[in-house]
């Protein structure tokens, strides 16, 4: 039976909506970001868990982002930027990598550049330029005059995000840099700069405003006083994307980068017009392309709904919008076929059995117009990622070397973006013929027409779709290298065919870990657009991965009784039951009550099994839901937890964490990615916030209820998408009336998750945005462990305590099993006490 708690608690005074002002959250300084890559570099140095071990488990089967390609003049020397997970080196043509750059000051990567007449010189740009929601900040741009062996930090520490970065084709002391400055907030650092001395100081000679950056910088071939730029008007939030405006935009010099001209005649120049990548073509250095993602609205309708089951088949269904005006005896008198159709199709919970729908509406508990507005205007968040009736993808065509433009794409390429080319926009010439035009998306799109048609040229070797970054070589326009969501491709025969080269970067980038209990136990993991895997704990990199579930994979959970039964799904909220061993599943989400508001789903919606028993299982949308039968039927046991002010074309609002504390049944907590935080000590009954003594509006990243102590409680806030990088770590002796800052000794950096050793209660892990930190003291003091561990962002970990094995799920360097015996012996423990 759903607890209609809300106006209990606002009777009580336990919820105070009017008390829920959002504050203004200060984006975190240069001074501040630099004080805190200096710390974090001094603890590196200092910390006395160095050499301690961790066996990266891979997998490298189903790999990770990779944005940058650069190749030496030896071709079987070249480097790969990993999103988050670095920059590789390979001087075998890809049967071997190494990463070459690790512990700098962040690992996120946004452009390399190799100079062409010394190769011996690499830079590299932090802070990726894709705007997606894990894209992480960077800290500046890096040299490298010993190919990658040592690395000097050569400034821009503000700019957040770096675009493009090109080295002069004969001297090699001038560099030209593409800042898209920062993500979340506004700032004036973006813009492109130039240094003639190698970077030992720099002028920005192309500034738009504090909004727009500038994505894309090309050269000409034969004239390196001519180059273009792409500037780029875009702003994310937690709530809203916008990824256009009037300061996008072509701009042209003729003097080596120092001073710009619009370059738009031909070309787009209103607020619809996105992202902006080009290409000069090598064979005719006068033709140059242009790839835009223009987000005005198509004329082209959009693509019809997809129907469900049998729907097709059905003569007149009977829609929501048909209880508008039905009275009482109308719908208590509706064929119960029909009724069970709508409620499957609307997605209704699945206790709303025709009969039960016709005793709700006898009784009064619900009314037809309540039916009518199920759904309330609600979105569906993965519809709205594709299909949406903008113009998308167009290729535009110079044959003056970028003075004017004309529109040469023939073809629908709409499909090449769907609805989100902030996170493509990439477009590349053969180097042999200039009709020959590439263009990267979710497909791989290819013509041989100079633009006007495009045919796909990714279906042999199938190589994974969202395509980042393709190097095409000037001797043999065969060969190509290609980098995508799914790793890095290679083909010699023109892109006709591919091969994954996937056996030496473990660079995934998990949202989640989980661990069963079989032997040897599995680690299951849910990744950024590579779906939901599992491999046996005893794995090397190269070993395989098994999948269960498509989409961007996130939450796991295993039923440990058997390990046969896995809890998972993608993004928004998809979730299913599955049974490994006969293949089985069952979607799982549930609906919500009829008279609530439509569900909001988190990107990473919280799910959980019961400690007490694996039968109950829990999710969080805005509302917490229960389930005693595996999720098949659900009660609603909150209300709304979050804020729930902000709008906009994100899901927001919603619940970021959900958990059920190990030692009391009925005891739960929540959080939201607005800020709010929750306990329930009676299984939902009442709720009361927790939000007084800790910062306010930061996303809830993580809530940990200790397995000793009832009452006490670890929480992780974020201020990440506020571009605020500060560390929020806190703990509570009182099931969160009040808490205690255990921040300590940390260097300034966003926090994801936190966990209580098993054996040891002063133990506890901490996972940032720059790695792995061990307290020793119950937080007093934090000892960084680095060294097989890089600095990578740290989502999630859990502990197999039957093999004492700590599992890091990095996002950017796969997941790390960590033997946590050495810890233990360092530590040097006294005796275990529980406490009531």
């Amino acid at each position: 039976m759903q607890k209609s708690s809300s106006l209990l608690l606002l009777a009580a005074g336990l919820i105070s909506f009017g008390s829920l002002q959002a504050q203004d959250i200060k984006p975190t300084t240069e001074k501040a970001l630099q004080e805190s890559v200096d710390k974090h570099k001094a603890m590196l140095a200092s910390t006395p868990l160095h050499n301690f071990k961790a066996r990266n488990v891979g997998p490298t089967n189903m790999s990770g982002r990779i944005v940058d390609i650069e190749v030496a003049q030896d071709i079987n020397t070249y480097y790969v930027a990993a999103a988050s997970g670095g920059i590789w080196k390979t001087e075998d043509n890809g049967q071997s990598f190494n990463p070459i750059f690790d512990h700098q000051g962040a690992l996120g990567i946004g452009a390399m550049a190799l100079s062409p007449s010394d190769n011996n010189i690499l830079w590299v740009g932090t802070g990726e330029d894709n705007s997606s929601r894990s894209t992480y900040a960077g800290a500046g741009v890096y040299k490298s005059t010993d190919a990658g062996k040592t690395w000097q930090m050569m400034g821009l520490v503000h700019s957040h995000h770096i675009g493009q970065i090109l080295i002069h084709p004969t001297n090699p002391e001038i560099v030209w840099v593409g800042s898209m400055g920062a993500l979340y907030s506004k700032n004036k650092e973006r813009g492109l700069y130039k240094t003639t001395d190698g970077g030992k100081t720099w002028k920005k000679t192309l500034y738009i405003d504090d909004n727009t950056g500038i994505i894309d910088i090309q050269i000409h071939p034969t004239n390196p006083d001519v180059l273009l730029a792409a500037s780029w008007e875009r702003f994310r939030q937690a709530h809203d994307f916008i990824g256009n405006g009037k300061g996008s935009s072509i701009w042209r010099s003729e003097d080596g980068g120092n001073t710009w001209k619009k370059a738009v005649v031909g070309f787009p120049q209103d607020e619809f017009t996105g992202r902006i990548g080009f290409d000069f073509s090598r064979s005719n250095p006068s033709v140059v392309y242009a790839l835009l993602d223009n987000q005005a609205k198509s004329e082209k309708p959009a693509d019809p709904p997809r129907q469900r089951g049998n729907q097709q088949q059905e003569e007149n269904p009977l829609k929501l919008e048909d209880f508008k005006d039905m009275t009482l005896d109308q719908a208590l008198a509706l064929d119960d076929k029909k009724l069970e159709s709508l409620a499957r199709r609307s997605q209704f919970s699945s206790k709303y059995t025709p009969a039960e729908i016709k005793r709700l509406l006898k009784t009064g508990k619900i009314t037809t117009a309540q039916i009518a507005n199920y759904n309330g205007g609600a979105v569906d968040a993965n519809a709205a990622m594709f299909g949406q009736p903008i113009i998308g993808a167009e290729v535009y065509r110079s044959e003056d070397a970028g003075k004017s433009w004309r529109k040469v794409s023939e073809s629908d390429i709409s499909q090449l973006y769907n609805s989100y080319g902030y996170y493509f926009g990439e477009i590349r010439v053969s180097t042999s013929d200039e009709n020959e035009v590439f263009v990267l998306g979710v497909p791989l799109l290819v013509s041989r027409d100079g633009g006007k048609n495009f045919s796909r040229t990714d279906s042999i070797g199938r190589p994974h779709s969202d395509h980042q970054a393709m190097w095409i070589n000037p001797q043999d326009s065969k060969h190509i290298l290609l980098g995508n969501d799914g790793g890095l491709y290679r083909s010699y025969g023109g892109g006709a065919r591919w091969d994954h080269m996937n056996t030496q970067m473990p660079i995934s980038q998990f949202y989640s870990v989980m661990v069963d209990q079989a032997t040897p136990y599995h680690i299951y993991g849910g990744m950024q657009d590579n779906g939901v895997w599992f491999g046996k704990s005893t794995n090397k990199p190269e070993d395989l991965w098994e999948p269960l579930f498509g989409g961007d994979g996130m939450v796991v959970a295993v039923d440990t009784r058997n390990n046969d039964i896995v809890y998972t799904g993608s993004q928004f909220g998809n979730y299913a039951r599955i049974n490994k061993k006969t293949g089985e599943r069952k979607r799982i989400t549930p609906g919500h009550d009829i008279g609530n508001a439509p569900n909001r789903w988190n990107w990473r919606t919280p799910a959980e099994l019961s400690y007490h028993n694996q039968d109950i299982v829990y999710m969080g949308s805005q509302y917490v839901y229960q389930s005693f039968d595996q999720g098949n039927t659900w009660t609603t046991i909150s209300p709304d937890l979050t804020k729930n002010k902000k709008s906009g074309n994100v899901p927001f609002a919603t619940l970021s964490v959900v958990e059920e504390s190990q030692l009391e049944f009925g005891t739960l907590y929540a959080g939201s990615d607005d800020g709010n935080v929750w306990v329930t000590r009676n299984n939902g009954g009442n709720w009361t916030s927790l939000n007084a003594g800790l910062p306010q509006d930061r996303w809830v990243s993580s809530i940990s209820p200790s397995r000793y102590k009832e009452g006490r409680v670890y929480i992780t806030l974020n201020g990440y998408r506020y571009d605020e990088f500060n560390t929020y770590v806190f703990k509570s002796e009182d099931y969160g009336k009040t808490w205690k800052s255990i921040k300590a000794n940390l260097p300034e950096e966003s926090t994801n998750i936190i966990i209580e050793d098993p054996k040891m209660p002063n133990i506890l892990y901490l996972g940032t945005d720059h790695g792995l930190y061990v307290s020793m003291d119950e937080g007093n003091n934090w000892n960084l462990f680095q060294g097989e561990i890089p600095n990578v962002a740290i989502y999630d970990m859990v502990i197999q305590e039957r093999e004492n094995h700590l599992i890091v799920g990095s996002h950017g360097r796969s997941v790390y099993l960590v033997d946590l015996k050495q810890i233990h012996d360092l530590a040097q423990p006294g005796p275990m006490v529980m406490e009531k």
